[in-house]
């Protein structure tokens, strides 16, 4: 039995164009719903699935209506293989019920995995080479070393609380205390002092 899911991402979006195309490829019944790409809990295509029986195919539009990325799919795929079930994509002429669309489709899983391995590589040589050059990631350190010199003068003399010292240096208490721990000690002894 084929069974269709159709998939829009906001209301205002019609899925009719869909329902026809799944329709007119021969599907008994269709699951539809309205949910966003980037949402990963889809009731309607859960739903789907648990309709679904060994030998059944899952059909949809586009591979993109049932999932946002190419590891995404290739996980669904092969939970639906694990059951018996097959995938069928009315746009990308894919269906892994055949031994050419399996073949296509291993090909698009592969290609998604050299493209991640190729982008994983050339981010950590512009690392490596930021590094080499003394650059280093993350933010730029909001207190200099003056700075925490100056607050810790300021904390030990003990004229001064946490919260004044942050507003000389123009930073937040905690941004202080993430760069003096000890000064939550020092404010927990002043505090506890008579």
């Amino acid at each position: 039995m084929l069974v269709g899911y159709a998939r829009v991402s906001t209301r205002d979006q019609k899925p009719g164009l869909q329902l026809d195309a799944l329709k007119g490829a021969g599907c008994g019944k269709v699951f539809r719903e309205k949910a966003s790409g980037a949402q990963r809990d889809r009731p309607q295509l859960a739903a789907a699935i648990d309709y679904m029986r060994s030998g059944d195919t899952l059909v949809v539009w586009k591979l993109d209506r049932r999932a946002r990325s190419m590891k995404q799919l290739i996980e669904t795929v092969e939970g639906l293989e694990a059951a018996g079930i097959g995938l069928r994509s009315l746009t990308e002429a894919i269906d892994t019920t055949t031994s050419g669309g399996r073949l296509v489709f291993h090909l698009f899983g592969a290609l998604a995995e050299f493209e991640r391995s190729i982008i994983r590589e050339r981010t950590r040589a512009g690392l490596d080479a930021a590094k080499a050059r003394g650059r280093t990631g993350g933010r730029p350190r909001k207190l200099k070393e003056a700075d925490l010199k100056a607050a810790h003068a300021m904390l030990a003399e003990g004229d001064f609380t946490v919260g004044e010292v942050a507003r000389q240096l123009r930073v937040s208490p905690a941004t202080l205390y993430r760069y003096l721990p000890a000064a939550r000690s020092t404010i927990t002894r002043r505090a506890g002092s008579p």
